[in-house]
């Protein structure tokens, strides 16, 4: 611990710290931590790039400054001692590079060894261990935005290019691709929708019927619930049934279940003063109703002019989630899957497979983004060759990034001219087109990692749930280098002292 003295000088005078100066009779230290090297499993790897991370005075500074700004800005320093920054950096990592739910990062939290000591709470056997309660982890794993883990992200790649001996005036060999990241949302249909919003409407009323018995009119609840989901069911078996007469039970169905609706929007609009506006709580439930009341209204519509009317719906007219509104219904052109509910992300790695840059594409296609993420990289960076795919070609993208780098690798769509067909042709172009397939692997990896369907629910949420996944993934990397690192140096080692 004496070796780190340095990085602890500055004392910190809020009840949250960065990590615990003084270290506790039988307390394991972090730089005392055993990471066997003969392992390929990916926790061993993030647990010895974070071990890294902390014992590296240069990048623990600027990760700790980063953290200090977001969670520490505009706080008093007085009150209840909060968790470590170091215990929420590594928690939020080690949930993304294990792609676990909170519930299984709790457990870990409280009774796996090497992630203890990480953490810096791990004892010795016989002495009181620090327990972590499950909203505690949850609370402080969600104070972090998308900018913060974007600024740590940016840490931990210099620090990767560090590690695999990136030479300062070496230039980057870039590959970027696009995938989806789906939102925790079910398939969306018009009707299935106008439910998701009748039963939240249902959730806030009983709320307040629970909260203020005396609220009348609504002895009926249940069976409005009741009602509600089964003519939904049935306009969902109409449409999903063939045979003669089908068109006939799918407007019936639709009609009662409509009819149902609109009663239902029409006693929401009578009955919403009843409800107390007498404390926050109670005004942010009726903001949420009048929400979900606005959205039923939208989907009555839709379903009456599809099911009813027969119109064509717009596409920029439909919903796909009333929880997630952000989602994207996505076609890529796949066989499997060929549609996806979520947000593109793209990505751009270098030769070392490290995520320098990662963007979450707000109804953009790949070609759109490229001015703006060269603006973005081409500022910061030596850039050598830059490869895409077809998706990405604008005659104007590739003549603007031929400007600033050597060798643009971004095959044209559709038929090509004769200069596009000897330039495509030439070895060096060929060479770099098959290397781009190297960023597939990477793409699978953050997949399997928790990145091919988000839970935290809200768009911010999802923002950060992206960037600690990219975040995760680099960790691991660089940790997979240090472990062949260890094993090299322990294989150099004397012999006589391997024995010792």
């Amino acid at each position: 611990m004496l070796a780190f003295k340095g990085q602890y000088s500055k004392k910190i005078q809020k009840m949250r710290k960065r990590f615990e100066q003084q270290l506790k009779i039988g307390q394991i230290a972090i730089a005392d931590s055993f990471i066997i090297t003969k392992s390929r499993d990916s926790y061993v790897s993030l647990m010895r790039a974070l071990k890294e991370v902390f014992i590296n005075n240069e990048y623990n500074e600027k990760i700790f400054n980063i953290l200090e700004e977001k969670i520490l800005k505009g706080k008093k320093p007085t009150g209840r001692k909060g968790m470590d920054l170091w215990q929420i950096f590594v928690l939020c990592e080690v949930r993304l590079g294990l792609n676990i739910s909170y519930d299984r990062l709790h457990s870990m939290a409280n009774y796996d060894k090497l992630l203890r000591q990480i953490m810096g709470v791990e004892t010795e056997f016989g002495y009181e261990k620090q327990q972590f309660e499950y909203q505690q982890i949850l609370d402080n794993a969600q104070l972090l935005d998308d900018q913060t883990v974007r600024r740590i992200n940016e840490v931990i790649v210099e620090m990767g290019h560090e590690v695999f001996k990136k030479k300062e005036e070496e230039a980057l060999r870039l590959k970027t691709d696009s995938f989806v990241v789906e939102s925790n949302v079910h398939f969306p249909t018009d009707y299935n929708l106008l439910w998701d919003c009748g039963r939240k409407c249902l959730d806030i009323i009983d709320y307040f019927l629970n909260k203020y018995p005396e609220i009348e009119g609504w002895r009926k609840i249940k069976n409005w619930r009741k009602e509600l989901k089964n003519l939904m069911r049935s306009v969902g078996r109409a449409s999903s049934s063939g045979g003669k007469g089908k068109e006939e039970r799918q407007k019936k169905a639709a009609q009662e279940y409509l009819c149902k609706a609109k009663a239902f929007c029409i006693k929401l609009t009578k009955a919403i003063d009843d409800f107390p506006v007498n404390n926050t709580k109670n005004f942010a439930k009726i903001i949420a109703l009048k929400n979900y009341m606005d959205l039923l209204s939208r989907h009555i519509d839709l379903v009456e002019r599809r099911l009813i009317k027969k119109e064509v719906i717009p596409h920029d007219e439909k919903m796909f989630s009333v929880f997630e509104p952000y989602t994207e219904w996505i076609t890529k052109g796949k066989l499997r899957p060929n549609v996806e509910l979520g947000k593109k992300v793209a990505i751009t790695s270098d030769q070392n497979h490290l995520i320098v840059d990662y963007q979450i594409m707000d109804h953009e296609s790949d070609s759109e983004i490229v001015i703006s993420l060269a603006d973005r990289f081409i500022q910061k960076h030596l850039v050598e060759s830059w490869s895409f795919d077809k998706g990405y070609y604008k005659k104007e993208n590739k003549e603007l990034l031929k400007l600033y780098i050597s060798q643009v690798v971004m095959p044209k769509k559709g038929k090509r001219n004769q200069e596009e067909k000897e330039e495509e042709s030439q070895r060096n172009f060929i060479r770099l087109r098959k290397k781009h397939s190297a960023i597939e692997s990477g793409i699978n990896e953050l997949e399997h990692r928790g990145l091919n369907r988000c839970p935290d629910r809200g768009y911010n949420h999802f923002q950060r749930y992206i960037g600690l996944g990219v975040c995760a993934y680099n960790l691991r990397r660089i940790g997979a280098r240090l472990l062949e690192q260890d094993r090299l140096a322990a294989s150099q080692e004397p012999r006589t002292k391997m024995c010792a």
